[in-house]
């Protein structure tokens, strides 16, 4: 009976003893399969291995006109002497080339890459992780986006391709890790690493008047333009496309478009060959602290109204000048640029709410966003009935025969010589940057903001078609 006993003893403690090494290993997996986060150690290493099939090599050649040095000493005898001149060029044509990288989005080929990589490109040579080449009638330029600084581009044989899925940028946090693939100076197949620095970054000197930057210290160098900064779940969280430096490569300032704006503009370029942007017909800008406190307000966050375009969406909704927007879809938007994005990046046609202040009082307002594209012709006509101006966005061409840096400007096409601009001196051709600061991306914006500064003297930086050179106008808008 005692030897039984102590059978059953024995049993019981067995069982324990299983039961308690059950419960010890469901412990230490649990955590793992609720944080689901991804092994440190290794996570790089796979997020670069899933990756770099789908991350290209982007070369381009492109040729651009230069305006002539010499042409200020045209009539000068020693010229014609020595180089017998009759009569110099006004432009000079030349070759460069450069280098870029891509994403691919699709087994199709659609490749998502920088603006300022392949607009105005030539030729473009887009060379796989596998050796795989393409070039002439096996690449062809799909749709460009100056305003967002991106394009597509797609590759034809040979697939399906390997492809990346672009991620939620809403969701990204500031300090968690990402890793960035490229081919800085030509080195392909280059994988960095680092942190999300900052999120909502603007004003940066870039080919880009939609800009809400994601701000990263993983490297990014001339090359790195068009890459994936992704998650370490090997998402696309951005594509870079920009470094702020003083000697001319990597100082740990690197900017990422967010996936969110690129997987918008990169699916209406595939099914369109174009963005379709919502549009609202107000001239906003920031708040400081002079108009917080003239307009009673608590703080600097939101874009204030300062004029409202007759017959647009917002001139029918009811909004006024005075106006604070600080929420869209009740999304809290803290400056100019986020309302901006989100104004653009809504399909035309949606009904959105706006929460504004009115005389200090909160209210919302009910708008419907209306169509940018649809709206152009009757901008246009407005532009040059009031201001005796016909213009259209500036090109890549345009800005590399000038020496700029940015792609944000409007050409004039046509100019009546009895307007304001007239008066000053303008003439066809030359090129609108900036008036009172404000940048002048396209009719609709420098309609805006003449009807907003009617009336008084501005300052107009713009370019002479003739002479290729920037020069600061003042002029009287009267």
């Amino acid at each position: 009976m005692a030897e039984k006993s102590l059978k059953n003893l024995v049993y019981l403690l067995l069982m324990i003893s299983l039961v308690l090494v059950l419960i010890l290993a469901y412990g230490s997996i649990k955590p793992r399969a609720q944080t689901d986060q991804p092994d440190l150690v290794t996570a790089v290493e796979t997020v670069a291995k899933e990756a770099i099939p789908a991350v290209v090599h982007v070369e381009i050649t492109e040729r651009q006109e230069i305006a002539n040095p010499l042409l200020p000493f045209e009539s000068q005898p020693f010229f014609k002497y020595f180089f017998g001149i009759p009569k110099m060029p006004k432009k000079f044509e030349k070759e460069i080339f450069g280098l870029g990288s891509g994403v691919i989005l699709d087994p199709a080929g659609h490749i998502l890459t920088n603006y300022h990589v392949v607009g105005g490109a030539t030729k473009i040579r887009v060379v796989l992780a596998d050796g795989r080449q393409f070039s002439g009638k096996s690449v062809k330029v799909i749709g460009t986006d100056p305003k967002t600084d991106l394009a597509v581009i797609q590759i034809f044989g040979n697939g399906p391709f390997p492809y990346l899925t672009l991620g939620n940028s809403d969701k990204v946090k500031v300090g968690q890790w990402v890793v960035a693939i490229g081919q800085p100076r030509g080195l392909s197949e280059t994988v960095t690493q680092g942190i999300i620095s900052a999120k909502h970054r603007t004003g940066l000197s870039v080919p880009s008047s939609y800009q809400d930057f994601l701000q990263t210290d993983a490297a990014i160098n001339p090359g790195n333009s068009g890459g994936p900064l992704m998650d370490l779940n090997g998402e696309v969280i951005g594509i870079n496309s920009a470094i702020m430096t003083e000697s001319g490569g990597f100082e740990g300032l690197g900017f990422a478009i967010p996936g969110n704006i690129a997987a918008y503009v990169s699916k209406q370029l595939i099914e369109h060959g174009k963005v379709i942007r919502g549009w609202l017909g107000v001239s906003i800008q920031k708040i400081t602290p002079e108009l917080a406190k003239s307009f009673h307000l608590s703080n600097y966050q939101g874009s204030l109204v300062a004029d409202v375009m007759k017959g647009s969406p917002a001139y029918r909704a009811g909004l006024k000048p005075g106006d604070v927007i600080t929420a869209f879809q009740g999304n809290r938007v803290d400056n100019p640029s986020m309302l901006r994005n989100e104004v653009s990046l809504t399909p035309p046609g949606t009904r959105v709410t706006l929460s504004i202040i009115r005389n200090g009082a909160k209210q919302d307002i009910s708008v419907k966003i209306g169509n940018l594209q649809t709206e152009q012709t009757a901008i246009e006509t407005t532009l040059k009935q009031e201001f005796g101006l016909e213009v259209r966005p500036m090109t890549a061409s345009e800005a590399n025969s000038y020496g700029l840096n940015t792609q944000v400007g409007v050409t004039i096409v046509d100019i009546s010589y009895n307007s304001p601009f007239g008066r000053a001196g303008f003439q066809k051709h030359d090129v609108i940057l900036q008036i009172d600061n404000n940048q002048v991306d396209s009719a609709a914006t420098l309609l805006t903001i003449l009807r907003t500064l009617k009336g008084r003297s501005i300052s107009v930086l713009a370019v002479d078609h003739n002479s290729g050179q920037s020069t600061m106008v003042q002029m009287n808008l009267r």
